[in-house]
């Protein structure tokens, strides 16, 4: 399998099964419900951990939860409220959220608050390295002292301008690892810099190597991410001498009337609201539909043809499998084997559901997390009438054979010609609730 690598801006080769493969994944910041935009990194890393999984890798996910930062403070004062009491209740609609999504939970959702002493560790060896400093309680990283700085985003050192401004900085390039308490802040921790907080970056440095050491194979998020976090994260942990994320993927961004859905933009609609609107197919399906590397427009229509495409799945055992050719087996595992080609695959699915090949359908929706509706057994009443049409057919009494079948509908069932024999389904109305 290969996967496009940002980093060497080239499609690289996994290694062989069983790997490991290891993966960690920027998660989100916790202070309100996360947007369906943030669902989609949690969304195509989960189904890029089956994918693996079911081609014989052993695989393991980690998907951070930061629960200490800048916005979490402001959030928390806006509302008059603990920022301890936000994060926890944020994190929770965050699980409760994408639990709803049907793909079941990352190996490990590390929290920042539960990493502070592996992150004071990771900056006390930078500033032995001299790769940081300390300036009244904040600590800095030097970007100017490490010489690869920008290899990932493609950032040049003379066009950068300050990520965070202040007049405790040597260069105003630096970016902070630890953050002395401000008076809005009302959660610290001890530090030999005094009480304080560590700074987002390097956050996920620290909780990466902790659960997958100090190389892994895969590191993940969204393009947003590219820069500054993830070339930050690059810097500080290869400046602290780690190898650190070998290869780098990055998801597009679901933008909404061609802009980017964020909450600082304030375009946003919550996963939350469009789970209860159209349900979790909808939403896979939806990012299906699109490269992962590519950009996903959100809008009502988008959602309305995904829910119908998601229904035609979980509604395929009504098509009457025909001859023909349909695609194999090898050919979906191809798609996904080239940089996880979902538009490809979703296709080959399109084209089992139109064949009847329901088995293969079956197949791989389970990779995507969707299912095919059970069609179940009808009543005798129900059998006993489409047997007695199919003789009405045999001796060529079709007005009575229309009157069977207008019976048997009555009754909540549909009855197909097949061959010599037939087929028996329930109507529409009479499947399981909608999306």
């Amino acid at each position: 399998m290969v996967l496009y690598d940002s980093l060497s801006r080239s499609k690289q080769k996994l290694p062989s099964p069983p790997g490991p493969i290891r993966m960690y994944v920027c998660g989100p910041t916790v202070y309100q419900r996360i947007h369906v935009g943030n669902a989609r990194p949690y969304v195509v890393f989960s189904w890029l951990k089956r994918w693996l999984e079911h081609r014989g890798y052993d695989v393991t996910l980690v998907e951070n939860v930061t629960d200490v930062n800048d916005k979490i403070y402001e959030a928390a004062v806006k509302q008059g409220i603990g920022s301890e009491e936000l994060a926890a209740a944020a994190t929770q609609w965050y699980f409760d959220d994408t639990d709803d999504l049907g793909l079941g939970r990352p190996d490990h959702e590390p929290l920042a608050s539960e990493t502070i002493p592996e992150i004071v560790a990771l900056i006390e060896e930078l500033i032995g390295r001299g790769l940081a400093y300390e300036s009244q309680g904040d600590v800095y990283f030097r970007v100017a002292a490490y010489p690869d700085y920008g290899q990932l985003s493609g950032a040049k050192l003379e066009d950068m301008v300050a990520q965070e401004p202040s007049d405790l900085k040597e260069d105003q390039r630096d970016f902070a690892l630890w953050k002395a308490t401000k008076p809005n802040e009302d959660t610290s921790w001890p530090s030999p810099w005094g009480l304080g907080r560590p700074g987002w970056h390097i956050e996920c440095s620290a909780m990466a190597e902790k659960l997958l050491g100090p190389v892994f194979e895969l590191h993940g998020g969204g393009m947003d991410l590219r820069f500054p976090h993830h070339e930050n994260e690059l810097a500080q942990s290869r400046g602290a001498g780690r190898e650190f994320a070998q290869l780098w993927a990055h998801n597009g961004m679901l933008e909404l009337a061609e802009e980017k859905m964020s909450k600082s933009l304030g375009n946003i609609v919550s996963l939350r609201d469009v789970l209860d609107t159209y349900g979790r197919e909808a939403i896979l399906v939806l990012f299906l539909g699109a490269h992962y590397r590519s950009p996903v427009e959100y809008s009502d229509e988008a959602m309305e043809s995904a829910r119908t495409q998601a229904e035609d799945f979980r509604t395929a055992f009504r098509v009457v499998e025909r001859s023909g050719d349909a695609p194999s087996w090898d050919e979906f595992a191809a798609a996904l084997d080239d940089d996880f080609n979902t538009p490809l695959a979703l296709s080959i699915l399109h084209a089992w559901r139109s064949a009847g090949e329901l088995a293969l359908l079956e197949r791989g929706l389970d990779i995507f997390g969707l299912s095919l509706e059970v069609a179940g057994e009808a009543p005798a009443k129900v059998a006993v009438l489409a047997e007695q049409r199919l003789e009405a057919r045999a001796q060529r009494d079709f007005a009575r054979a229309d009157e069977l079948r207008g019976q048997i509908e009555r009754l909540g069932w549909e009855v197909q010609d097949v061959g010599d024999g037939f087929r028996l389904i329930p109507k529409s109305s009479s499947l399981r609730q909608e999306l």
